[in-house]
């Protein structure tokens, strides 16, 4: 895994919105994993600026989320539906038919994972996966405990996940206690993923997720053994990675070595 550090949370979001453009130029048509929750978000700005100030269009894109909670409307404010429209569908240029998000609404959720994972494959699957991290270390709703094998499915989410997911509800009996998400094997088939993760908050399951035992107690530990994935963290997220020394000297050399070609 190539761990970029910098020096803040808008640092991350910049050079996560790099790389996202430059695949871009690379393929048009790119197929996007896209997640939700507050570090993703500076990454869409970015790439809505990128979109109004530097003419990104990702009128071929497509894009297939995490995940969704289980019986919310679309409409509803705390859905993931509202969250991707609000904070960067809404203001690009991709086509509704384009975007695919888990249906928290669906009477036969079984059917729609399996109609999601083929959605995926007929798309060529996905070339870049955006993810982020949870505090017990999970991707997605990939809980700990979860199958590193698994696939788009319902999860019953952890009693913290719920707690910390309370603060966006009014009520706490009104938070989803179930989720559809993509599996930790939907996730790791991903060409190419991007990991970002700020904040002191984060830098303890940071440092387990990257550096310690690739474990279904740490689902984003299995980021570890995919070949092409890149972890973007700022100096906060990163505190406790005990090579965080060789991933500065390692992001140096590799620059100077781009700059010499």
């Amino acid at each position: 895994m190539r761990v970029l550090i910098v020096k803040n949370y808008d640092e991350m979001s910049k050079e996560a919105g790099k790389i996202v453009k430059n695949r871009l130029e690379q393929k048009p048509d790119l197929v996007l994993g896209l997640a939700t929750g507050s570090t993703p978000l500076g990454l869409y700005k970015e790439l809505i600026r990128m979109h109004k100030e530097d003419s990104v269009s990702f009128a071929k894109v497509r894009t297939f989320n995490l995940d969704e909670y289980l019986g919310l409307k679309p409409d509803n404010e705390q859905s993931y539906h509202y969250f991707m429209f609000e904070n960067l569908f809404k203001h690009i240029d991709i086509p509704r038919e384009n975007i695919y998000i888990p249906d928290g609404q669906t009477k036969d959720p079984e059917k729609f994972c399996q109609w999601y994972e083929d959605e995926i494959e007929k798309a060529g699957g996905l070339d870049l996966q955006v993810v982020g991290i949870g505090g017990d270390g999970h991707v997605g709703f990939n809980e700990p405990g979860s199958s590193l094998a698994s696939r788009t499915r319902v999860k019953t989410l952890d009693e913290g996940t719920i707690k910390d997911n309370s603060r966006f509800f009014a009520k706490p009996e009104d938070v989803p206690h179930f989720a559809i998400t993509m599996g930790v094997g939907t996730i790791l088939e991903s060409k190419e993923i991007l990991f970002v993760a700020n904040g002191a908050g984060k830098s303890a399951i940071v440092a387990r997720a990257i550096e310690g035992p690739v474990t279904s107690q740490v689902t984003a530990s299995i980021l570890q053994i995919h070949p092409k994935a890149v972890a973007i963290l700022d100096e906060a997220a990163a505190a406790d990675l005990q090579r965080k020394d060789y991933y500065k000297y390692a992001e140096e050399q590799a620059r100077r070595f781009e700059k010499s070609l």
